[in-house]
């Protein structure tokens, strides 16, 4: 049986007001695995990487199969990094990529580790 669609709303004072903890769910040796295939692999991939208040800013020259990769990437670490906020930007007629990875306090840090 289908069930129709339905909608839950929450009001706003019931709605969390923390951002979730930093905490990645890999393991150290999990993480070493799949490093290529999370933001660590996809910052070596961009042409330029800026630190900000809250987190990274990647930039991408366009490329086949760039936006699936950067899409993949996207739902691993929203997946084991519940904390990160991501914002893609694609240039109108093939233009530049950016990736914008931001988070809470004490993201920059953590990201600033991984990605070195």
């Amino acid at each position: 049986m289908v069930r129709p669609y339905s909608r839950v709303v929450i009001p706003l004072d019931l709605w969390p007001v923390n951002d979730p903890p930093i905490i990645c769910t890999l393991t150290p040796a999990a993480l070493a695995v799949t490093r290529d295939g999370l933001l660590p692999g996809l910052a070596k991939q961009a042409d330029d990487v800026q630190e900000l208040a809250d987190g990274y800013r990647l930039h991408f020259t366009p490329a086949p199969d760039l936006l699936t990769a950067i899409a993949r990437v996207i739902d691993a670490e929203r997946q084991c990094c519940q904390f990160l906020r991501f914002e893609l930007s694609v240039a109108p007629a093939l233009g530049a990529i950016s990736l914008t990875v931001t988070g809470p306090e004490g993201t920059v840090a953590l990201l600033r580790s991984l990605l070195a």
